[in-house]
């Protein structure tokens, strides 16, 4: 089973997607973690990359489409992974459909996390993520305590591209780019609209209850 999770920055895709990996061993691709791994470990276009991700404007498809390339090709992950941040736009999803064909592949549904521009700002802004355990948390809505996390408060991080300005330019372009890919997944079968403006259980409860329908789920 292969799942896209789609929705503005801040939507809470991150969060959504760490309950799926514990309930359904799933796999998680982020191109934000990909790309963020990118810059940690090839010097000649660490630069460039980091640039662009601080200003909260797309990095080019190729690049991001040879990095999804190289896990759809690991038989590790086969039928096993949640697309969290990508596709990113019309041309990234066919690309997607032809790298899924050749590596024999499909998505099994696609989730629309929908919220508010004012909230998407504040979940950004007081957004934390543990460089140890990998969860996420807000110092508005899911602050870290030390009976929801045990890893050192060090290991709390903003990311740097967590500021209002990129932002903005991140919703902005999530709209002129991204949301036309909706209507390529709905002539598919394959959209489903969420509130994501509901309690993070509410919202995984939503998504438990489209997993349980999809008949390629229950043939498993």
């Amino acid at each position: 089973m292969n799942i896209i999770l789609f929705g503005p920055p801040g939507a809470g895709k991150g969060t959504q997607a760490n309950n799926l990996i514990k309930n359904f061993n799933l796999h998680k691709v982020s191109t934000g973690d990909l790309l963020r791994n990118e810059i940690e470990n090839n010097q000649d276009s660490s630069s460039k990359i980091k640039s662009i991700l601080e200003q909260g404007i797309l990095v080019s498809d190729d690049v991001v489409n040879d990095l999804i390339q190289k896990i759809l090709s690991n038989k590790k992950y086969y039928n096993r992974l949640i697309f969290d941040g990508y596709p990113r736009n019309l041309n990234q999803a066919k690309k997607l459909d032809l790298l899924l064909k050749k590596y024999d592949q499909k998505i099994s549904c696609v989730l629309s996390l929908n919220v508010e521009k004012e909230s998407i700002i504040k979940r950004i802004l007081g957004r934390q993520t543990c460089t140890n355990c990998g969860e996420i948390f807000n110092k508005y809505f899911k602050a870290a305590t030390n009976i929801n996390h045990t890893c050192d408060p060090k290991f709390l991080i903003k990311r740097s591209d967590d500021n209002e300005k990129a932002i903005i330019n991140r919703f902005e372009t999530y709209l002129n780019k991204t949301l036309p890919i909706l209507d390529f997944y709905k002539k598919q079968n394959l959209l489903h609209h969420i509130n994501g403006m509901a309690d993070i259980d509410q919202i995984f409860n939503k998504i438990r209850d489209i997993i349980a329908s999809l008949e390629t789920w229950l043939c498993k």
